[in-house]
């Protein structure tokens, strides 16, 4: 009977771990992105962004934005975006690419990718709260706008799990100060109800310019309250 105790408790055990910390990583490697850190150090030596400005950092969206000062004139906009990354990346680099700036203002866009490697809306969620708790321990006058997640031809099938997502975020928004919250659920969606084509580039998953066009329309309200 020992042999099936043993097993037993491990079994317990590990559906214990499992439950625990929904927003921990395991396994997670922060080292792929150290080269992309390390060139915004080195940016930062000679061209600093000014204090006080506007941050927008995240994931793929972020890093394809290239025309920031063009959308939002007369704003001390910078962009610090790496591709690829998931929430926890930004978490992870934060005293590198967000505390030494001090914004005054953060524009956050991840958690898609998140989604793709397999997480739960409620795991990327716990992530994005570890995120701003991070941030608001260290800068707690900083705003946080989190801009939600719109289908994709190439991930139309995760749009369920983008809506939760943009669920929990946008909730847990109007219950915390110094966060806010942006809806871009329905930004690439036809009157079909499906992701419009004409606004992505080849890949069916980042948008062209005409998609950033709309993006900066929903952006840009921010900058007036």
């Amino acid at each position: 009977m020992k042999p099936i105790r043993f097993l037993s408790l491990a079994v317990l055990f590990s559906v214990l771990l499992s439950q625990a910390a929904p927003g921990a990583e395991t396994n997670h490697n922060f080292a792929r992105w150290e080269k992309d850190i390390a060139a915004f150090e080195r940016m930062d030596i000679t061209n600093p962004p000014p204090k006080n400005a506007v941050e927008f950092i995240g994931s793929s969206t972020i890093v394809r934005w290239k025309t920031l000062t063009e959308d939002f004139p007369g704003q001390p906009v910078f962009n610090r975006g790496f591709g690829g990354s998931e929430i926890v990346d930004s978490t992870h680099f934060a005293p590198r690419v967000i505390f030494p700036y001090a914004p005054r203002m953060i524009v956050f866009r991840a958690g898609g990718n998140d989604l793709w490697a397999g997480k739960s809306p409620e795991q990327v969620f716990a992530d994005f709260k570890e995120f701003t708790a991070t941030v608001h321990a260290k800068l707690p006058e900083t705003e946080i706008v989190f801009i939600s997640w719109n289908p994709t031809p190439a991930r139309w099938k995760q749009h369920e799990q983008e809506k939760e997502l943009n669920r929990l975020v946008a909730d847990f928004a109007c219950q915390t100060p110094h966060l806010k919250y942006i809806e871009a659920y329905d930004l690439s969606l036809g009157a079909d109800g499906q992701p419009r084509p004409e606004l992505f580039v080849a890949d069916k998953l980042h948008f062209n310019a005409d998609g950033y066009k709309l993006l900066a329309e929903r952006v840009r309200p921010i900058f007036s309250k």
